[in-house]
C-alpha cells in the first residue's frame, strides 16, 4: 500500500456533475471526472484493510454487499495512487468486462461495504473505476484481442444485455464461435434501450459492442428466438445455448381505471424515447411525450429515477413520484448495520434535476394509488390516492393500513408504472421446455447455470430475477465458464 495513512489525511471527494439546470436541456451524460492528481489522492484513501469487504459480493439483509464480480479494488486503487494507470486497467479487466458501464450506472455496493465506511466516508471506488477505463480508451490501451486459437464449437447467446455480452466476451476469449441474438434493432439490451442517455451514453455502449465484434463475436439483431428464429433450429445449429433474455415482464397495477390511455409501463416509455432519440433526435415523434403534461411516476427505484430524468427533458408541466414504502432515514438505522447496503435517503440524479426545476424532491412516500379516473375520450386525467402507515404484522413482517380521511386527487395526463418486474417472458422458455423455479425464472442452479435441457444454460435476470447490472455481468461470466466446461470437458475461464 503506497500511503498507509492516506485515509487519515485525505477527505472523500467526488467529481462534480454537470449542473442539473444545464443538463436537463440536452441528452448528454452528466458524469465528470476528478483531475488526475485528485484521483490519485482518492486512491490513497484505500486502506488495503486486512479483510477488504469491498469485493465480497454477498447478500446481506436481502441486499448486495460488496462487489459481485469481486473486483480487485485495493490493488487498482493503489496502482492509481502510484500513477500506474495501465497496470490498474489490467487489474480491472481481470474481473470486469465492462467497467465503463458499471463505473457509470452501478449503485456501488462496493462503497457501501468499504471498511473505511464504518466510521468515515468510504473510498470513491466507483469514480476511480470509471476513470481507469476511460483513460484506457483515451490512451488507446483498450484494443480488440481475438483468441489465438478456435475450438470449433459454436455457442448461441439469446439476449444482448449485460449478462449476454459478458457471457459472449468470455466464451469468445476461450476460442468458441459465439453468436448473439437480439430482438431489438440495436445490440445492448437494457444498456442500450433501458437506461437513458444522460445516465449511460449510447456511444460508450456501441464502442464496446464494436470492440467485441472485432474480436470475432457475431451479432444478429431484429431476431426474436422462438418467433423469428425457431427454437428447435437453435438447438440443432449450435453446440450450446445460453439464455440471457432478462426479466422483462413488468409488474402491473390492476386497479380501477387501468384501461385508460396514457398509463404506460416505464420500460415502454424509456425504450421508445431512446430509440427515437437515436433514430432521429426525437424528430420522428415515435415516443410517448411528457411535454406540458402533469406526470406521475409510480415506483421509487432506479427505473423510476430514469423516468424522472426523461420527463423533465421532455418539458413536463408538473412531476410527482409516489412510493408505497415509508421515507428512509437520513442515517443508517440500528437494524441496518455496516456492511449491509445503507437503506438511507438520498437524491439520485433524476431527483436532483426535478428539484432544480420544481424546487423539491418529487417523491412522496407512504402513498397508495386507489384508482385512475379518465375523461370522456378515455384518457387518464387524475389519480386517487390514500396515505398509509406501516406496522409489524403478527409474523413480524411489515404490513400497512390505510389512514382514514387521507384520500387525495392528483391531476395526471401521463402515468408511468415503474413497479419492478415479475420475471422472464414465457414464449422462448416454453418452446424450449425449460423448467421454471417458484418465481417463474429459468431454473438453473447458481454456480452451474445448466437448465434441464442438455446444453442449454441460463444467466442474468432470466435466471435470478430482476437485479443489478453488476450481478448480470457476474452471471454472464460464470455461465460462460460452465458452458465452456460443458463443451470442452475443462475450462481456463475464471
Amino acid at each position: 500500500m503506497g500511503k498507509p495513512t492516506g485515509f487519515m489525511e485525505y477527505e472523500r471527494e467526488l467529481p462534480e456533475e454537470r449542473p442539473p439546470a444545464e443538463r436537463i436541456n440536452d441528452w448528454l451524460e452528466f458524469h465528470l471526472h476528478l483531475p488526475e492528481k485528485k484521483l490519485r489522492t482518492q486512491g490513497a484513501r484505500c486502506m488495503d484493510c486486512g479483510v477488504p469487504f469491498c469485493h465480497t459480493g454477498i447478500i446481506l439483509g436481502g441486499m448486495t454487499s460488496g462487489c459481485p464480480i469481486n473486483n480487485l479494488i485495493p490493488e487498482w486503487n493503489d496502482l492509481v495512487y502510484r500513477g500506474l494507470w495501465r497496470e490498474a486497467l489490467d487489474r480491472l479487466h481481470k474481473t470486469n468486462n465492462f467497467p465503463e458501464f458499471t463505473g457509470r450506472i452501478c449503485p456501488a455496493p462496493c462503497e457501501a461495504a468499504c471498511v473505511l465506511g464504518i466510521n468515515e466516508p468510504p473510498v470513491t471506488i466507483k469514480n476511480i473505476e470509471c476513470a481507469i477505463i476511460d483513460k484506457g480508451f483515451e490512451e488507446g490501451w483498450v484494443v480488440p484481442e481475438p483468441p489465438a486459437k478456435r475450438t470449433g464449437k459454436k455457442v448461441a447467446i439469446v439476449g444482448s444485455g449485460p449478462a449476454g455480452l459478458a457471457c459472449a466476451a468470455q466464451l469468445n476469449k476461450a476460442g468458441n464461435w459465439v453468436t448473439v441474438f437480439e430482438r431489438a434493432d440495436r445490440i445492448g439490451g437494457l444498456l442500450m434501450y433501458g437506461i437513458p442517455n444522460p445516465h449511460l451514453d449510447k456511444n460508450i455502449v456501441q464502442r464496446r459492442i464494436d470492440l467485441l465484434a472485432k474480436e470475432g463475436i457475431k451479432f444478429i439483431t431484429n431476431t426474436e428466438v422462438g418467433k423469428d428464429y425457431p427454437s428447435d433450429r437453435l438447438l440443432k445449429e449450435f453446440d450450446a445455448v445460453v439464455l440471457c433474455g432478462g426479466a422483462t415482464k413488468p409488474r402491473d397495477l390492476p386497479i380501477e381505471g387501468r384501461e385508460f390511455k396514457d398509463i404506460h409501463f416505464a420500460m415502454e416509455f424509456l425504450e421508445a424515447n431512446t430509440k427515437s432519440l437515436l433514430d432521429s433526435n426525437l424528430q420522428d415523434g415515435n415516443y410517448i411525450t411528457a411535454k406540458d403534461k402533469d406526470v406521475i411516476i409510480l415506483g421509487g427505484g432506479d427505473t423510476g429515477t430514469d423516468c424522472v430524468a426523461t420527463v423533465i427533458r421532455h418539458g413536463c408541466r408538473s412531476l410527482l413520484q409516489f412510493e408505497i414504502l415509508p421515507m428512509p432515514p437520513t442515517e443508517r438505522a440500528p437494524d441496518n448495520p455496516w456492511p449491509e447496503w445503507p437503506k438511507v435517503y438520498f437524491l439520485d440524479y433524476g431527483q436532483k434535476e426535478a428539484a432544480a426545476v420544481f424546487g423539491s424532491d418529487p417523491r412522496r412516500y407512504s402513498i397508495m394509488t386507489k384508482r385512475f379516473v379518465g375523461d370522456k375520450k378515455g384518457n387518464v386525467k387524475e389519480l386517487h390516492t390514500v396515505r398509509i402507515e406501516w406496522q409489524k404484522g403478527d409474523n413480524g413482517r411489515p404490513v400497512f393500513k390505510e389512514i382514514p380521511d387521507t384520500e387525495k386527487v392528483w391531476p395526471a395526463q401521463l402515468v408511468l408504472l415503474a413497479l419492478g418486474f415479475l420475471g422472464p417472458e414465457d414464449n422462448l422458455l416454453n418452446k424450449l421446455g425449460v423448467v421454471r423455479d417458484e418465481r417463474s425464472n429459468a431454473k438453473a442452479e447458481y454456480g452451474r447455470f445448466a437448465t434441464n435441457i442438455k446444453g442449454v444454460f441460463a444467466a442474468g435476470d432470466m435466471r435470478r430475477g430482476q437485479s443489478l447490472v453488476v450481478w448480470a455481468i457476474n452471471e454472464g461470466r460464470s455461465a460462460a465458464r460452465e458452458c465452456d466446461r460443458y463443451l470442452m470437458g475443462s475450462t481456463n475461464l475464471p
